[in-house]
């Protein structure tokens, strides 16, 4: 692989954390200041979700969170495992019955899941705090 290559692969991942940190970002957002924790509780309860009082403040703290530390590529790759399990449940939870497309179908949630997956697999790329703390780690 050339430098140009990975260049290119290493902005490709930028646009793909920065943006799929920014969902979650929102997404988290929504369910603390929107929503508010007791609503996604009641929600989750209704779809049946196991602990609810437990997964909702989980839930949305690791999207809120962990979607800022995604878009500066920090802990990426465990980030990315969470978002795929979270993404799974929502899918399994919520979206199934609903067929592909939305709003009720699994389209939204399945391409998040897929980045997310993209993102645990490849890493943060070049342009990430992951990297330049890995970098600090081999100076002598």
């Amino acid at each position: 692989m050339n430098a140009a290559t990975i260049a290119r692969a290493d902005f490709g991942l930028l646009a793909l954390r920065v943006v799929t940190g920014i969902v979650f970002a929102a997404h988290g957002w929504q369910k603390f200041f929107q929503m508010g924790l007791d609503g996604v509780t009641g929600f989750f309860t209704s779809l049946g979700i196991p602990m609810a009082g437990i997964a909702a403040p989980a839930v949305a703290t690791l999207e809120l969170a962990g979607g800022i530390l995604l878009i500066l590529g920090l802990l990426t790759r465990p980030l990315g495992i969470l978002f795929a399990l979270n993404m799974a449940g929502a899918i399994f939870f919520a979206k199934a019955r609903g067929g592909f497309f939305s709003p009720g179908g699994i389209e939204f949630e399945l391409l998040l899941l897929a980045a997310s997956l993209c993102l645990a697999m490849a890493g943060p790329g070049a342009w990430a705090v992951d990297r330049n703390i890995e970098a600090r780690r081999r100076l002598p």
